[in-house]
């Protein structure tokens, strides 16, 4: 076990402790408006040490056995998903929580590590360039499922967050080029005539939406695309994110000190408007930090997989890169205008049991790679078998 733990990358480590510290200090500030949650600084401590327990755990564990089983662990996933929506309990709209105890469970953050495993053990086992027809497409219809099944949950955040893992394992999965410029194509083509679509036809959107109980769905939307006709409900949130975002100017208004966040005005700062408080209490170099921590973690994750010997490593490793960048993305972006207004929350420092141990147990499965990794000889053949072949009687 020693010997496993020194090929652990403790640069991670080090700074997933940082953000365990920012976390609880950002919490701990947001909370000061909203009684109701009174506490949660330190239940994100519980959570932290659990987490840190799970990710040392999952990576002296030897990842490969994960993908040997992953079709046991799909089937017990969407199970779940389907339990969450008949039996789930709601909270902020979405339909997607079980509660275990004391404890909510959101089964489709826990889906984002099993849809990882599932479409890197499918596409590693490949010993070709993967098929549209063959392969592209039912690797597609996999993740649809769950997609679907989330968003009849009223949980878009997540969703998308499917969509992004296919399409970075796909990337890396030895997809003929033709194919990925293809689906690029597509997929800008689909955003923008969503876009246009939803603009020109505004007004009778509004009417099926409102009349299907989505109306949420409709104001975030108008929020984003449509500001100067939404409600001011409906901007409430995003138009005081970006008011306190600028307050804070360059060095930030001092921890406590934030006269948006500590005074009520941006709702959830201790979960998805967290980036929030740090804008306005810790200013631009504040916010920079935190980037740059970011980008520390992806550097070394990217490092590992360039490291790989093994097909599925960094396959495993790319799904959470891009999960990762996703959320970052999308929660960062969604307070400064970029994209629509999701309950997403940024990885290590938002409020959350669930997201929190999930991305612990992803970061754990990057170092399990780094720990056990070796030229595959069961599970996933070489694709070039003559290769394989010449390496023996070189060997002798």
């Amino acid at each position: 076990m020693l010997s496993q733990l020194k090929k652990i990358d403790w640069t991670i480590v080090i700074i997933l402790c940082f953000f365990m510290i920012s976390s609880i200090l950002l919490i701990h500030s947001g909370i000061q408006s909203d009684p109701k949650m009174a506490g949660s600084d330190q239940s994100m401590l519980q959570y932290y040490i659990l987490g840190f327990a799970v990710l040392i755990g999952t990576a002296l564990f030897n990842y490969k056995l994960f993908m040997k089983y992953h079709w046991i662990i799909y089937g017990a996933g969407i199970l779940l998903l389907l339990y969450v929506i008949f039996f789930g309990k709601v909270i902020n709209g979405a339909r997607g929580w079980i509660e275990v105890g004391p404890v909510n469970v959101q089964p489709a953050e826990v889906f984002k590590f099993i849809l990882i495993l599932s479409l890197a053990a499918i596409v590693a086992s490949k010993q070709r360039e993967l098929f549209f027809w063959k392969d592209v497409v039912p690797i597609s219809l996999l993740t649809f499922i769950p997609f679907a099944l989330v968003m009849v949950q009223n949980d878009m955040g997540n969703a998308l967050c499917y969509v992004v893992i296919l399409l970075g394992i796909l990337w890396i999965g030895n997809m003929k080029n033709l194919h990925a410029l293809l689906i690029m194509i597509l997929i800008a083509g689909v955003v923008y005539g969503g876009i246009k679509s939803y603009i020109g036809f505004h007004e009778d959107i509004s009417t099926f939406l409102t009349e299907t109980e989505k109306g949420h769905w409709l104001d975030r939307m108008d929020a984003w695309l449509l500001p100067e006709e939404a409600s001011k409900d409906a901007i409430y949130h995003t138009n005081n994110a970006k008011l306190a975002i600028a307050t804070g100017g360059l060095f930030g208004k001092g921890y406590l000190n934030g006269p948006y966040v500590q005074e009520g005005f941006v709702p959830y700062t201790y979960s998805d408007s967290i980036i929030v408080v740090a804008a306005e209490e810790f200013g631009f170099i504040g916010v920079s930090v935190i980037l740059f921590l970011y980008f520390i973690i992806v550097h070394r994750l990217i490092t590992i997989a360039l490291e790989c010997k093994s097909k599925e490593g960094p396959i495993i490793i790319v799904g959470i890169v891009s999960m990762l960048l996703y959320q970052i993305f999308e929660n960062i972006g969604m307070f400064i205008g970029l994209m629509p207004l999701t309950g997403i929350t940024l990885p290590f420092l938002s409020y959350g049991g669930s997201s929190l141990i999930i991305n612990m147990v992803c970061i754990g499965i990057a170092l399990s790679i780094k720990i056990y990794d070796e030229e595959p000889e069961e599970l996933f053949m070489d694709p070039h078998p003559s290769i394989l072949l010449e390496k023996k009687q070189s060997s002798l």
